[in-house]
């Protein structure tokens, strides 16, 4: 699995589907492995940063440098769990999860304001100064109950995301 010349058995789509808590339907990990055996492009059985890179709308996101150091060497189970979070069937914690993740930069399984901040700094660039960045999420983290002094876990983090209704998708061709 993995190979661009393999194709899947009915046992390793059903293993990915497992892997991935069984948000996509077996048609659609179908499609996500062509697309997986395209970004293969030397048949490794993983996908390399510079591959992810030559996904046009993954090179141009403000977070790529982030999702790189997530999604850095995965095979293909790992890719379609990777991109579970993003399933129409996900649910709010998964979705939440995924994000957390991205925020914990040293997968300590804490984020700090720090850690908040350099997602934010990704996300403005020059449009705003350093100062706004730290104004605006230190009124956002007092209001939601928490300071600047604050270390946030999952828990938090599902508490404050889970008020905003998330919407994280992304299709999945089906040839």
């Amino acid at each position: 699995m993995g190979n661009a010349s393999s194709t899947l058995t009915q046992y390793d789509i059903e293993e990915v589907q497992e892997h991935s808590n069984n948000l996509f339907s077996q048609q659609e990990i179908v499609s996500l492995y062509k697309r997986f055996c395209q970004l293969d492009r030397n048949c490794k059985g993983f996908i390399s940063a510079d591959e992810f890179l030559s996904v046009p709308e993954f090179a141009m996101n403000p977070l790529s440098q982030r999702l790189l150091k997530m999604a850095d060497g995965l095979n293909f189970k790992d890719f379609v769990a990777f991109l579970s979070a993003f399933s129409t069937k996900a649910s709010m914690p998964q979705k939440v999860h995924f994000i957390f993740k991205v925020y914990d930069s040293d997968s300590n399984g804490k984020v700090t304001f720090n850690d908040i901040l350099e997602v934010l700094r990704d996300l403005t660039g020059s449009f705003m100064s350093d100062e706004q960045r730290e104004e605006v999420l230190s009124k956002v983290l007092r209001e939601a109950g928490y300071s600047r002094d604050s270390t946030l876990l999952l828990d938090d983090f599902i508490k404050i995301f889970g008020k905003l209704g998330l919407k994280m998708e992304v299709e999945a061709p089906v040839d």
